[in-house]
């Protein structure tokens, strides 16, 4: 009998002064996808310390996790494994000390060569985001919340 688990996802939404928001264009297990940054949160962190690790081992940049801006209110499992039961959280973000990291403004502009898994940052203006941008469900919900939240903007 195959044990269910809980797999919690801490994602950030950065703007920056441009009115572009950061994506992760990633290719996992032979997967292209678009994606929030971020990632899973390990035992032992809260939420925000994992979104802050997440951003220094995925950019090398440091962060300010700001408000908190969605949580998954219903059921979704994993597509990577079917037995685990998605949470994700998503929560304003700040980058400390300006970029400090390369970003792409073509999807999927990844080098030759990158074998079965990369990622590779990207801004988007948000008046071309498209929610079928993103594969992921949860993170659809989200970019139609940005698009349609005048605060943010």
């Amino acid at each position: 009998m195959t044990k269910k688990r809980f797999n919690v996802r801490v994602y950030g939404i950065v703007i920056n002064d441009r009115g572009e928001l950061l994506v992760m264009d990633e290719l996992i297990r032979g997967i292209e996808f678009t994606k929030f940054p971020g990632g899973g949160l390990e035992w032992g962190e809260g939420t925000r310390e994992c979104l802050e690790r997440e951003f220094q081992e995925e950019l090398n940049q440091q962060v300010e996790v700001g408000e908190h801006y969605y949580t998954t209110d219903y059921f979704l499992a994993s597509a990577f494994n079917p037995d685990d039961q998605l949470l994700s959280l998503y929560y304003r973000v700040e980058l400390k000390g300006g970029q400090s990291f390369e970003a792409k403004t073509t999807p999927f502009d990844f080098p030759d060569e990158i074998g079965n898994q990369y990622e590779v940052p990207r801004w988007v203006p948000i008046k071309d985001l498209s929610a079928d941008d993103f594969k992921w469900p949860v993170d659809k919900t989200v970019v139609q919340m940005i698009v349609g939240d005048q605060m943010i903007r």
